[in-house]
């Protein structure tokens, strides 16, 4: 029998180190949601988001509906002040929630390079042995020494190559995993028999600090940069404000009133579409002027309102059978980023903003409403050409 697993992040509103930084947007996401997307895809069966942090769990409840695995749950206030444990949100929501479940894997917000294998290994780790609880280590090749200048795991007359270093394993503070019994019977996160799960050198870090901001951020773009591989264009994601548009709306007093649109960019897309390309369109608004507009165009899969464009774009990886880097995206701000980091192509209008300038593969010569999006499709149906 199968046993239920659960994931817990919890996370505090007031942070010394960096105000707000669960919320503070890493890469254009809200920091959080980079290992909350990842528990969603592992195998548990339900992720819990722990919080004193009320807009926090609006933006779950708002956000995450397209999955049943994700709730959002209120921390008191006691278990979310300075002094308080982690251990003790973890035993206030395995007494006062009525959950009923067997594995309780605890995820740290702070380390968002965990992804989901590094979940999937410990459960598997921990349910396939005689283990109590398992956590994430790293294997790291530094020579330790005692206050008194002693050192603590070589001989300094034979130091050793770093390839002949067995090293030593650090905990990370990335995932732990135990059953409920252990956990409410030790009241702590790790007891009895313990086992451990291998994870990269680089995840060693957490954020507590600005630098370990910046490091982690230009780790995650290395990651996935490192990733790309040349495939067929079959599907295009598209933004819509700074992509069809120029960016700018005017309102009345109803609200939005228009846009500006080209409709060069419709027989692109009409063209491009005709080369066996599935046209989509993204775009975190909720606008009826885009809806009437992409309706126009005839382009079905059109998504508004996705602030968390990320995870949409996993959802729709996995549902349709789609490998990421057979996906070209054209966008032109930082909540796009991630994205275009994750897809095979990136394009964005001369007009974008620097930083997605900085990081696109492709600058497109043409500003967005002025024919930048035909010539993206251009671009595609030439580069596909290499594919027949």
């Amino acid at each position: 029998m199968s046993k239920k697993s659960i994931g817990f992040i919890p996370l505090r509103k007031h942070s010394k180190g960096i105000p707000g930084k669960n919320k503070r947007k890493l890469l254009g996401r809200p920091l959080f949601t980079w290992v909350l997307t990842e528990a969603i895809f592992s195998n548990l069966n339900e992720v819990y988001v722990f919080t004193d942090d009320e807009e926090i769990i609006a933006y779950v409840e708002q956000h995450y509906t397209w999955t049943s695995k994700v709730k959002a749950l209120k921390r008191s206030a006691d278990n979310a002040s300075d002094t308080a444990s982690t251990e003790a949100a973890m035993l206030e929501f395995c007494t006062n929630e009525p959950t009923d479940f067997d594995v309780f894997c605890l995820l740290q917000a702070t380390s968002p390079l965990t992804n989901r294998h590094d979940i999937n290994a410990a459960l598997l780790k921990l349910q396939e042995s005689t283990l109590d609880a398992v956590l994430s280590v790293v294997k790291t090749h530094r020579f330790t020494w005692s206050k008194e200048g002693s050192p603590l795991n070589y001989d300094v007359m034979a130091r050793p190559r770093r390839q002949d270093f067995e090293g030593l394993l650090i905990e990370n503070g990335a995932v732990y995993c135990t059953y409920k019994t252990c956990l409410l019977e030790s009241k702590n996160r790790l007891s009895g028999k313990i086992g451990m799960i291998h994870m990269p050198e680089d995840t060693l870090v957490e954020i507590d600090s600005e630098t370990d901001w910046q490091l982690i951020e230009q780790l995650l773009i290395s990651n996935f940069k490192t990733q790309k591989s040349a495939r067929r264009i079959n599907h295009l994601i598209l933004d819509v404000d700074g992509v069809f548009t120029d960016g700018r709306v005017t309102f009345n007093k109803e609200g939005e009133f228009s846009k500006i649109f080209d409709m060069r960019d419709g027989m692109g897309l009409e063209i491009l579409r005709q080369h066996n390309v599935n046209v989509m369109v993204m775009t975190s608004e909720d606008s009826e002027v885009v809806r009437q507009r992409m309706k126009k165009l005839k382009l079905k899969d059109t998504f508004l309102g996705v602030k968390d464009k990320y995870s949409f774009l996993e959802r729709l990886c996995a549902e349709r059978n789609i490998s990421p880097k057979e996906i070209a995206y054209v966008g032109d701000d930082v909540n796009d980023l991630s994205n275009m980091l994750r897809v095979g192509w990136s394009l964005c209008p001369i007009n974008a903003t620097k930083t997605i300038k900085y990081h696109a593969d492709i600058v497109l010569k043409k500003a967005s409403a002025h024919g930048a999006i035909r010539e993206a499709c251009e671009f595609i149906i030439n580069y596909n050409l290499r594919f027949k």
